[in-house]
């Protein structure tokens, strides 16, 4: 049996029947996307139909979880309302662009912040905040792009 996580502070996502399998396979660190069985288009975030061509016929698919930095920012200060975030600053929230061709938004983690750029190669890393939560955030790849 495995030890229980200790309190999560911090917002978790809400787990809907749409986000389900995404989620499950977060818990078991794998990325997962949503493709469509008629055009093989992915996408990101999940939806009920195609935003390439309006089908409703998904399944979803294990994914590389390899990407390229598109654009961040350094956190360094935050608002009265969010004070669990505190003791993370700095840190680093980026939208990745993945080889899939979809653009997911998350932290770079496992380098300091002013390592962060454009371009840089980066690859899914799982935090698991609950027992039941598992959080895709992103780290540099070995050649650090």
């Amino acid at each position: 049996m495995t030890a229980p996580i200790l309190a999560y502070e911090k917002p978790i996502p809400e787990i809907t029947d749409l986000t389900k399998p995404f989620w499950e396979a977060a818990k078991r660190n794998e990325l997962v996307l949503q493709n469509c069985k008629t055009c093989r288009k992915y996408q990101w975030y999940p939806r009920y139909s195609c935003i390439n061509c309006g089908s409703r016929n998904f399944e979803w698919k294990k994914v590389s979880g390899r990407g390229t930095v598109y654009s961040y920012t350094i956190i360094r200060q935050v608002v009265a309302n969010s004070p669990a975030f505190q003791k993370d600053i700095p840190f680093v929230v980026a939208l990745v662009d993945l080889e899939e061709g979809v653009r997911m938004y998350s932290n770079i983690v496992g380098c300091k912040p002013e390592e962060v750029h454009i371009g840089m190669s980066v690859e899914v890393a799982f935090a698991q905040v609950t027992n039941e939560v598992s959080l895709p955030k992103f780290k540099p790849t070995a050649s650090k792009g």
